[in-house]
């Protein structure tokens, strides 16, 4: 995009971690707001803190990601409120403890309800209008576990992927349409958000000590903060950058990766395992 300022976004999962960071660097380059999330309270926060800042409009809206019906509404209520928005970032996210044997359907069912499917419909509900202006930018999160998939993330992983999948096939459809929209799959590394300690635990985890292993062993290797992957998106929107890395981290695994495509994990894991140790 040529500017961020004059611009208006619709930011999901806003109330906190990315999304809030996010918010709050976009107001400051200009930008209205559009935010949503099912944590009220958070977006009140937020959008306090923008009132600082002269001059933009922000809307609050809650919003529940994972419900079809509630998406649209916001979309219609976003670009009521917003006429010209033309940045959609489908950041809402959830994560779940547990080996594939340990999670029921129901579990991943919800998981790839917000995380895949709430991405879709949110592209969906805002395209036709993001597609009238004169450019307009879509930013869709996945993670660096949209790259690898590490054991224990079979819910998380494939959710991740298929929105990497799902971003890169529609990318190339409006770059043949001569769309006016562009469009950014991010993949961050390990940043210092809640998420792990938000997380829910499959239904076969009985063993207590296993979400605070899992938040230690997040901890040890989630050395970007929100604000720093905020301003990789926004560096990355304003390029047009069709794929945004955030951390030294994912850059490593991404080329790990593409050297050892079915072995890196027997890497990885061992680096893992080694800065978990170290953090304690």
């Amino acid at each position: 995009m040529t500017a961020i300022r004059g611009s208006a976004a619709a930011v999901t999962g806003a109330a906190s971690g990315i999304g809030r960071a996010l918010a709050l660097e976009l107001a400051a380059r200009g930008c209205d707001l559009a935010l949503a999330d099912r944590d009220e309270a958070g977006l009140e926060a937020v959008a306090a803190e923008i009132a600082k800042t002269p001059s933009r409009k922000v809307s609050v809206h809650r919003v529940d990601v994972g419900v079809p019906q509630e998406i649209e509404a916001f979309a219609q209520a976003a670009t009521s409120a917003h006429p010209g928005l033309n940045i959609l970032v489908n950041n809402a996210g959830v994560a779940l403890l547990g080996q594939f044997n340990e999670i029921d359907q129901a579990q991943m069912d919800w998981l790839m309800n917000i995380n895949f499917w709430g991405v879709v419909h949110a592209t969906r509900a805002f395209l036709p209008h993001l597609s009238r202006q004169r450019e307009a930018h879509i930013v869709n999160l996945s993670s660096i576990f949209g790259i690898v998939a590490p054991p224990g993330q079979t819910a998380y992983a494939a959710a991740k992927f298929a929105v990497r999948g799902f971003s890169e096939s529609l990318r190339h459809e409006l770059q043949t349409a001569a769309s006016p929209v562009r469009l950014s799959v991010v993949h961050p590394g390990g940043v210092s958000t809640n998420i792990v300690r938000n997380s829910r635990a499959g239904t076969g985890v009985t063993d207590n000590a296993r979400r605070a292993e899992s938040i230690e062993r997040f901890d040890a290797v989630a050395k970007t903060t929100p604000t720093a992957a905020a301003l990789r998106i926004i560096a990355g929107i304003e390029k047009n950058a069709p794929r945004i890395l955030i951390g030294n981290d994912a850059r490593f695994m991404d080329l790990l990766q593409r050297l050892r495509p079915g072995t890196y994990w027997s890497v990885l894991g061992r680096i893992i395992e080694k800065a978990t140790k170290a953090g304690k």
